[in-house]
């Protein structure tokens, strides 16, 4: 499980039909994990240059409503489910729910059910899953924490290196 700021990125560009062998425009949606727009715009670039042969224009970014991922190396497409956390109001004692949005992987809806049942069955606070569909998403980009400060400047040693060294000032 991952938790993350996601941004859905629309993207145009043209494709060759794989039935047909014609050349197609067409414009697909993909989710960055970023911190703000301009960064989920660089990400997109970086991510479908190695993957988009010729021009591609990021068409529009939005915010997504998406707040977890669940990523199943079984599944070839994405869900979205809507997950409801039922929630007594002590003050209250009235039920509440919360709503969440989460993206997992599967071959059908029966599949993504089955994966987030799996996924959400440690959690203590009830829930319910109204609603899974299939998502247009074409693929999903999050952050890995090696892809995080990839160099490390010369002036800069990794703590590692620091705590083998340490004995040296006691």
């Amino acid at each position: 499980m991952m938790t993350s700021n996601w941004f859905e990125c629309k993207v145009k560009y043209v494709k060759i039909d794989e039935a047909s062998g014609k050349e197609k425009k067409v414009s697909e949606p993909y989710l960055v994990d970023a911190v703000s727009f301009t960064e989920a715009e660089a990400r997109i670039h970086k991510e479908l240059e190695q993957m988009i042969s010729g021009d591609f224009n990021v068409t529009n970014i939005s915010k997504s409503n998406v707040t977890e991922l669940y990523p199943n190396e079984n599944g070839d497409r994405w869900f979205k489910a809507k997950v409801s956390f039922v929630d007594i109001d002590e003050a209250s004692g009235k039920e509440k729910k919360a709503t969440q949005y989460m993206l997992t992987q599967a071959s059908n809806v029966k599949q993504a059910y089955e994966f987030l049942e799996e996924c959400l069955s440690t959690m203590i606070v009830p829930y319910e899953i109204p609603a899974i569909s299939e998502s247009p998403l074409m693929d999903v980009f999050p952050y890995f924490s090696d892809e995080l400060n990839e160099e490390i400047p010369a002036h800069l040693k990794p703590v590692s290196e620091m705590e083998e060294n340490s004995n040296e000032f006691e």
